[in-house]
């Protein structure tokens, strides 16, 4: 196991999901649901199974497309995506 790599990967979901609407989500299920570990334990799993799907989805990728060529379409996808929020944004206030 890498652990350079282990730590690396959990650094960087770690921060891309402080905020983000899955912790929201968690968040108010928990203020609202007194089974704290059945709120957490399916918080959890719902990572764990999406988490599995990217690496899966990725790997299959990667038979196909160089790994730049996904990098590179990762970062035009969020691009997109946050311009298609602003103007979103935009459109509402």
């Amino acid at each position: 196991m890498d652990f350079k790599l282990f730590i690396t990967t959990f650094g960087l979901v770690f921060l891309a999901e402080l905020g983000d609407k899955t912790q929201l989500a968690t968040l108010s299920l928990s203020a609202n649901y007194s089974s704290k570990i059945s709120v957490f334990l399916g918080s959890a799993f719902a990572l764990v199974v999406s988490s599995l799907l990217a690496v899966l989805f990725g790997a299959g990728l990667s038979r196909l497309l160089p790994p730049d060529y996904i990098q590179i379409g990762a970062g035009i996808f969020f691009i997109v995506i946050g311009i298609w929020m602003l103007i979103s944004i935009t459109r509402i206030a």
